[in-house]
């Protein structure tokens, strides 16, 4: 039966009380499923032979007669049980490894945004990796590991697309942290060794020499680097008794970590994709210092497919790239040179929202082989729609985060001014939108995201968690136009 007549013959023995999401439906022999709303809430439909209903949790309301099969019609609540059920019969809503050379991570830190992630992703060369959250993002919004993959896959599931995806457990630090998120079945792993970089810009000559004396296999290293030169495009890097020095001292204990932490996932798996970031410091990563972590990584046995590195200029938080763009050509040519030569990973690119004035130079000097990671420019793109639709709450919204921000922003780097974001009192409703479009006010709302969806009063009620999902609920088909448009225009920009 086609699926405009088993939608009807649901909505007729359900007296028209739900809305069917076309775009989810599929099918399997004596089996229809899709994602149907009632009162605001998303329920999974299963019409299917009793064997295959049994395995969900939910609620029999009839029985229609298809092709002269008597099925059963359950509506099911979208949780983790009925996940892993429809994953038995649709295994494209388990996450994967990455099985292209270009790809994108699109961070969503309401569970919302998926289904319209997926969309931006339709008809794009790009591997998407739809499941990524931070540790310090899980910790701001309350939210857990299988929380953010169980969103994304039913994002997957409503949106109607059919490709593989990957699940990122992103800037992790500690080991505890990379086995629950291992257990949960992500299947990418971030590095962030940035508690065990020493500055060695802000350090004398004793503590320099002290790391470096401490390193446990010193010896081995002067043997393998000392005076040794590299010639990178004409451009000659020796490692002197100087650079040596600091780089061991920097990164001796960071790398020792990232080495930890790989031999674990190794002895549990040998499917993940592992990406080193070294991103997180106030230490450009030089040429040479891309160089000598690179070769570390590899002589030790780390087979790892991506690294993050701290490029020149300014990335901050949801705004363009503030820097010279043909400086960042000229360095960015050397490492994507240095990947090339040593071989086995490709560069990539975090605080990677928004960054639309240097997107086709960071794709062309990699020739397509990278990958990008976005994450609180969906969120904007989220309190766009509410500015929009809902303007009092929206004010109600930016208030409360200018009383957080000092706090909130304690963590990031950035430039933000204040001072420069007009006074909501000032605004029309319908200039409220506008806010999103300018610098500061975007890092305001994109920094105080955990307190904003956190934020309780004397009784442990929320204070605006509830009334925006409600309201992004309501005004569903804005919120998942934004922001495909948005993640789109991304995309657009990186396809080489």
């Amino acid at each position: 039966m086609k699926k405009d007549e088993v939608l009807e013959h649901f909505v007729r023995i359900t007296n028209g009380k739900f809305n069917c999401c076309s775009e989810s439906f599929r099918t399997i022999s004596n089996g229809y499923f899709f994602i149907a709303k009632q009162n605001g809430v998303k329920n999974l439909i299963v019409i299917a032979k009793k064997g295959i209903c049994d395995k969900f949790e939910g609620e029999k309301v009839g029985v229609i007669d298809i092709e002269k099969k008597d099925l059963d019609v359950l509506v099911c609540p979208r949780n983790h049980h009925n996940l892993v059920s429809l994953r038995e019969f649709f295994p494209n809503l388990s996450p994967v490894t990455c099985n292209k050379v270009t790809s994108f991570g699109t961070g969503d830190r309401l569970g919302l945004a998926t289904k319209a992630h997926a969309n931006a992703f339709k008809g794009k060369e790009f591997f998407p990796v739809f499941a990524q959250q931070s540790v310090r993002e899980l910790s701001r919004t309350k939210r857990t590991w299988r929380d953010v993959l169980d969103d994304a896959s039913w994002g997957v599931f409503q949106s109607g697309f059919e490709g593989a995806f990957g699940a990122d457990a992103d800037h992790v630090k500690s080991e505890k942290d990379l086995e629950e998120a291992f257990n949960e079945g992500y299947t990418m792993f971030t590095i962030d060794p940035s508690d065990h970089v020493n500055d060695v810009s802000k350090a004398n000559d004793r503590e320099i020499q002290e790391l470096y004396y401490s390193a446990p296999n010193r010896s081995e290293l002067e043997r393998l680097y000392l005076q040794k030169a590299y010639t990178i495009l004409n451009t000659r890097l020796v490692f002197d008794e100087h650079s040596l020095f600091n780089l061991i001292a920097e990164y001796g204990k960071a790398l020792e970590h990232v080495c930890r932490c790989y031999e674990n996932l190794n002895s549990r798996t040998r499917r993940f994709d592992f990406e080193v970031s070294i991103d997180e410091t106030e230490i450009p990563t030089t040429p040479l210092r891309h160089l000598f972590i690179a070769l570390e990584l590899h002589r030790k046995g780390v087979d790892f497919n991506t690294l993050a590195l701290r490029l020149p200029g300014e990335w901050q938080k949801g705004i363009d790239y503030i820097g010279d763009i043909e400086m960042l050509r000229k360095e960015l040519t050397l490492h994507f040179e240095i990947a090339r030569q040593i071989g086995g990973y490709r560069l990539s690119l975090h605080s990677g929202s928004d960054k639309f004035s240097v997107y086709r130079t960071f794709s062309n000097v990699c020739h397509g082989q990278f990958h990008v990671k976005t994450a609180g420019t969906s969120y904007l793109e989220a309190l766009r729609v509410i500015a929009l639709c809902d303007p009092d709450l929206y004010r109600e919204i930016h208030v409360f985060a200018l009383s957080r921000f000092a706090e909130d922003v304690a963590s990031y780097h950035v430039t933000t001014d204040l001072s420069r974001i007009p006074n909501i009192d000032h605004l029309s409703d319908s200039e409220l939108p506008s806010l999103l479009d300018m610098p500061d006010a975007r890092q305001l709302i994109h920094i105080t995201y955990g307190s904003v969806l956190t934020a309780q009063d004397k009784d442990g009620k929320f204070l605006f968690r509830e009334r925006l999902y409600n309201s992004l609920s309501e005004h569903e088909r804005d919120h998942d136009r934004y922001v495909e448009s948005h993640i789109r225009k991304h995309l657009d920009l990186l396809s080489v």
